[in-house]
């Protein structure tokens, strides 16, 4: 793209009319205006309905503690004036302000949007936002909710013109026998649809995972000096796994062993210098308590040597991201390093989202859809489900469930998918109306 402002302004406001739906100009707003000016994060904050679009995602998740921190800055008094802003930590409150650095660089600019009540485009970055920069800004800001507004009005229904048609449909069905009426039918078909049993069911992502695997724990501390097998890779049992640096231990035995040689060429003395004088007798005690001492350090050290080379307890298959990044790193004792699993010991670990847990007691059945075959499912129960939600890789908060398989599978360790854990029966109308009873009951408190 040319590098001219005004082509870049012209060619954002083309993608910004020839967008489709409110959700794509929201992703276009955060994403593309990056080709404007530089920045590292940006958000679209649509007041009451919160935040709509980040910066490089394509869906939001409200149950993060990112965008609980978002929320806790938007929430400060300078959300209540108006007006282009510059936020910087100052802008928190004492106590909160070190959280700045853990989330977003050290400039911030508020943008103010027409489009929604408190409605703000934030962006951050590690320089300031110069003047010129806050021009172009406002000028993509007016293309870009001039077609937010007209593709609001597209997408908003012609209320008027629909009730309309609907009385004039009703005053016609009035006039004839109830049972020829299609509002009575459709009522019968509906009442009967709300009390249709149905399992109650929740999707969560999923993934094949080794049931009882061999953690592989640094013996000694140290640096690892290289690997000897790759991921993925079998191994038997006493292969070689990977090895320590030997030249800190070797240097410190070899001081040790010069230290106990020194200890034992002083105990020598003392006892010889005791034959002729009483007073070195009571010497040669804690002589020798000392060649005791270097003794066990020396042996120990001797010990840490031999353990340098780390071995398979059993056979398996290696759970290793990347044996690279582990070389030349410290490492204390009890770290793990890796893993070792046999190939048919596998089992389905899911993660259940916030809002959708409900009764699942063990036994219940989990199917699920692997990404790389999703017409081949594999069928698990369930084992285990955590009392308390963890956090994720992914900083969001989750239910883990583990699922034992019910039949052997083909699939290795590893891939990923859909889960789908069936519970308890329930009737269909409870089904889909538990989420929205859910919201209301925690938000009016009935």
């Amino acid at each position: 793209m040319d590098n001219s402002p005004l082509l870049t302004l012209f060619d954002l406001g083309q993608q910004a009319r020839q967008a489709q739906s409110l959700d794509e100009l929201a992703f276009l707003l955060c994403n593309t205006t990056h080709a404007l000016l530089p920045y590292r994060q940006a958000v679209l904050w649509l007041g009451d309905e919160g935040v709509r679009a980040l910066s490089g995602v394509s869906q939001v998740e409200q149950h993060t503690p990112y965008l609980d921190w978002v929320k806790a800055l938007l929430a400060q008094p300078w959300a209540l004036q108006l007006g282009v802003q510059a936020l910087s930590a100052h802008d928190l409150p004492v106590e909160q302000q070190p959280s700045w650095a853990e989330w977003w660089p050290q400039n911030a600019l508020s943008l103010p949007l027409d489009v929604a009540p408190g409605a703000r485009l934030l962006l951050a970055r590690d320089v300031q936002f110069s003047e010129a920069d806050q021009a172009k800004l406002m000028a993509w800001l007016q293309v870009w909710q001039h077609a937010w507004h007209a593709l609001a009005r597209q997408q908003r229904p012609a209320l008027g013109q629909r009730l309309r048609n609907w009385r004039r449909q009703w005053h016609l069905a009035g006039q004839k026998p109830w049972y020829k009426r299609p509002g009575v039918w459709l009522m019968a078909l509906l009442l009967g649809l709300v009390f249709l049993p149905v399992r109650m069911t929740v999707l969560a992502p999923g993934e094949l995972v080794p049931a009882q695997p061999v953690v592989v724990r640094a013996p000694i501390e140290g640096v690892i000096a290289r690997f000897h097998v790759q991921p993925n890779q079998t191994v038997r049992s006493g292969q070689l796994l990977f090895e320590f640096d030997e030249a800190l231990l070797q240097s410190r035995v070899a001081v040790a062993q010069q230290t106990l040689e020194t200890a034992q060429a002083q105990f020598r003395q003392t006892h010889q210098l005791a034959l002729d004088d009483a007073k070195y007798k009571a010497e040669l005690a804690a002589v020798a308590g000392a060649i005791q001492e270097r003794r066990s350090e020396f042996e120990f050290l001797k010990s840490q040597l031999q353990r340098t080379q780390v071995s398979a307890s059993g056979a398996g298959m290696v759970l290793l991201d990347d044996p690279l990044t582990w070389v030349g790193k410290p490492v204390a004792v009890g770290e793990q390093i890796l893993r070792i699993a046999r190939p048919s010991d596998i089992e389905v670990q899911a993660w259940l989202p916030l809002d959708d847990v409900v009764q699942l007691p063990v036994g219940s059945t989990l199917t699920l859809f692997l990404q790389s075959s999703p017409l081949s499912p594999v069928h698990a129960e369930l084992t285990y489900l955590s009392h308390e939600a963890v956090l994720r890789p992914d900083a969001t908060y989750a239910y883990r469930l583990r699922a034992r398989l019910l039949a052997p599978t083909p699939h290795s360790v590893g891939q990923k998918g859909t889960a789908r854990v069936s519970g308890e029966w329930t009737f269909l109308g409870y089904w889909l109306l538990r989420k929205p009873l859910a919201l209301i009951r925690t938000s009016l408190g009935l």
